[in-house]
């Protein structure tokens, strides 16, 4: 039906017969001509029709806005100030003797030249057909599949098998909700979507497969956000007989040479590397974004014996953190803007926060401006200015209480106040964090659980103190972060047995309840599983980052929307009541609350 496509054609095609087909892009009547632009998958081409040929051209006149067609015509050069260098195409035109249409199509819902941002997103879902035609949308799915092409042909030239696992597993206690599939052949039983083949994988381990990759699917039952999605896609690898320093130099070459190939950039080689706790000494991040100097500076030792109990309470309290901000020139921002910034820590669990205006460092205490100077010792006021080098101009943030929410709250505003006032640097900045924790607190349940997974291997040193001193024990776990966002992570796993069953018990799952969830994987360890490790990459959000789209929706052929919802086929849906019923399921209407009178 075609001998190329349109984006194709080109000079050296002047004087050639060419079948063409694709959608009608735009059309142009000109003083008795008309002008088609056809476009396909690979660009646009202009195609002109002359009225010597009396039935095409009235067929070309009958042509509107997204009809699909077959046309066939000789290549010319275009006329002398009618090309356009812009276009690939654009030195050439088709000079059209037979047009078809093969379909015709209703106005679209809206113009495919549009930016993301001028129509509403809930309406680009409802006809996301359309919506990938667009230019842009059409692009971001070429760049991904050159992306995979990448990552593939890399893995496959070191000896990586693609494998397959599972799409109907067990649900797990660790982790988010699982989306669960009930089973219509063990009725009152229940099937999960994985999470992540994470089992699998290293099951695939323990049967001397030696090196594994597979680009899957993944599910989570949680609440969404820009970079997340009930279903995604990772880039899952997993190697045996490599440590993680072997691990990390394979996979910062396989990012290196991905960027290089994709996107003609240079990445450092090699990736610098961070311990967990400096990025959040420093950033209050775990994922920091290096393109930003702003940095968070302990002031907790100058405050310890103040009066003012909003800093000398977190001062002194082994669990909090007393950190400043400095702000280069940020002197210029206004009242406003501070309220603004107040309510923005705010959602991170910040109380309130203090900021010292730095107007002139020459006079001392008399040439800052704040709220709080008036509660602190001028000596100590000044021993914080000197620590964080205040200068002229400058304005210092302050954030007083428990370490995870000064973390969370400066380390957001740092990377807010970055992109607000212009700091951030061009370019890519990536970074290897390592030496997590093994462990962190849950509050809500009063028991320790896994920073990464519970089959990460703990740092050898702290094999003795897995039940004793679970809160100080290190993970050989490592996260690959690019320009503020993790877009892989992975660890060496626990081989064996007898470890495994110490990371669950001080996980506090029970000799009973590891044996019910993860009984295959214990008997596994027992049959000579070898030392292995490995890593995930989040596909979707590696292309966001890279093709600078806003949302991983953006860089996915059909995602659902913040509520998990498929607009485009009313997903989810009720079901035939016979189908339930052959499954066994009953589904419980909503407990509507009685109003009071």
């Amino acid at each position: 039906m075609r001998t190329l496509y349109c984006g194709q054609l080109n000079e050296s095609h002047i004087d050639q017969e060419v079948t063409l087909a694709g959608w009608a892009h735009r059309r142009r009547d000109h003083g008795g001509v008309i002008f088609i632009d056809l476009r396909d998958r690979e660009g646009i081409c202009q195609v002109v029709f002359d009225p010597d040929l009396p039935d095409v051209f009235a067929t070309a006149e009958s042509v509107r806005n997204e009809f699909v067609l077959q046309i066939r015509g000789r290549v010319r050069a275009r006329p002398e100030g009618t090309t356009n260098p812009e276009l690939p195409t654009g030195m050439v035109e088709v000079l059209g003797k037979e047009l078809v249409i093969l379909n015709k199509s209703e106005t679209p819902p809206f113009m495919l030249d549009i930016e993301d941002h001028e129509v509403g997103e809930e309406h680009r879902l409802k006809y996301r057909y359309v919506d990938l035609r667009r230019p842009q949308m059409l692009q971001r799915m070429k760049f991904r599949s050159e992306m995979t092409r990448a990552l593939r042909n890399y893995l496959d030239e070191r000896g990586f098998l693609d494998i397959e696992t599972p799409m109907l597993t067990k649900a797990t206690p660790e982790g988010a909700r699982d989306y669960l599939v009930p089973s219509r052949t063990h009725q009152g039983s229940f099937f999960a979507l994985p999470q992540s083949p994470q089992i699998f994988k290293q099951l695939l381990m323990v049967s001397g497969m030696d090196r594994y990759y597979q680009i899957v699917r993944c599910f989570r039952d949680e609440d969404l956000r820009a970079d997340r999605q009930p279903e995604f896609t990772q880039i899952d690898i997993e190697t045996s007989f490599l440590d993680e320093e072997e691990i990390m130099t394979l996979m910062e070459g396989m990012i290196r040479e991905m960027f290089a190939k994709v996107l003609e950039e240079q990445l450092p080689n090699p990736f610098p590397r961070m311990p967990y706790a400096e990025a959040m000494q420093r950033y209050g991040s775990d994922k920091p974004d290096l393109r930003i100097p702003l940095e968070l500076i302990e002031v907790a030792d100058l405050m310890k014996d103040v009066e003012f109990k909003v800093f000398s309470g977190p001062a002194n309290d082994a669990g909090s953190r007393v950190t400043a901000l400095r702000v280069p020139q940020g002197g210029k921002i206004s009242r406003k803007e501070i309220d603004d910034y107040t309510k923005y820590v705010g959602i991170y669990g910040a109380k309130g926060l203090a900021y010292i205006k730095v107007n002139e460092m020459a006079k001392g205490i008399e040439g800052l401006q704040s709220p709080i100077i008036k509660f602190l010792p001028d000596e100590v006021v000044m021993n914080i200015m000197q620590r964080v080098g205040a200068e002229d101009g400058d304005i210092v943030f302050f954030g007083a209480d428990k370490a995870k929410v000064v973390n969370e709250a400066l380390g957001a505003l740092r990377v807010k106040l970055g992109h607000d006032l212009g700091m951030v640097e061009h370019g890519w900045r990536p970074l290897w964090v390592v030496d997590f924790p093994m462990f962190e607190w849950d509050e809500k349940s009063n028991r320790w659980t896994s920073l990464h997974h519970p089959f990460t291997s703990p740092a050898e040193a702290d094999l003795d103190k897995l039940e004793s001193d679970p809160g100080n024990c290190l993970s050989r776990a490592y996260d690959m972060v690019l320009n503020g966002t993790e877009i892989g992570g992975g660890s060496m796993r626990i081989y064996r047995e007898a470890v495994q069953e110490k990371v669950f018990r001080a996980l506090g799952i029970s000799d009973e309840e590891a044996r019910d969830k993860f009984g295959f994987l214990l008997d596994a360890l027992k049959y000579g599983c070898p030392p292995h490790g490995g890593l995930a990459f989040g596909l979707d959000r590696l292309v966001m980052l890279m093709t600078g789209a806003q949302s991983i929706r953006d860089v996915m052929a059909f995602p659902k929307t913040q509520t998990a919802a498929c607009l485009l086929t009313d997903a989810p849906s009720q079901v035939n009541p016979a189908q339930l019923v052959e499954l066994g399921v009953r589904v419980a209407k909503p407990v509507k609350e009685e109003k009071k009178g």
